[in-house]
């Protein structure tokens, strides 16, 4: 194994708050609900998705590319893909921009909100204006007051 790769020289460069976060239980909660909320209920899909999640976070995968991995290798499709790259990102990588800012040496920024498919709602027919039935004209008889 080379040096370069060797766990300690990679310890060393990841940030601890990126590395307390890859340990912690509530990353994976955090991605398994929203797989869930995404109705990805597949237990190896979700696992692949907390791999990569993983991968960004330990400096293998750019956040960039996150969205594009789960488009080809888990192949969501490209909404999914955004949708689901979009709520990790701001639940899982944007609260610790910073340290992944430092590992990429780049400026991580949020994914755009995929725009929202329209609903094809029906419209109502027209109602027609509603008609008042005549009355019908009277006719006045006239008469005389009692006495």
């Amino acid at each position: 194994m080379p040096e370069e790769d060797s766990p300690e020289k990679l310890s060393n460069e990841i940030p601890k708050e990126l590395l307390d976060l890859v340990q912690a239980e509530d990353t994976s909660l955090k991605i398994s609900r929203i797989c869930f909320e995404n109705k990805i209920e597949e237990d190896e899909k979700i696992k692949e998705i907390a791999y990569q999640a993983g991968r960004v976070l330990l400096g293998d995968l750019p956040p960039g590319k996150f969205q594009e991995i789960l488009t080809e290798k888990i192949k969501l499709s490209s909404f999914l893909a955004r949708k689901i790259a979009r709520e990790i990102n701001e639940s899982v990588f944007y609260p610790v921009k910073e340290s992944l800012a430092t590992l990429y040496k780049e400026e991580i920024t949020p994914i755009e909100k995929p725009p929202a498919r329209p609903l094809k709602v029906p419209s109502p027919p027209e109602a027609a204006p509603e008609k008042k039935p005549e009355t019908p004209k009277k006719v006045g008889t006239y008469r005389e007051p009692i006495e």
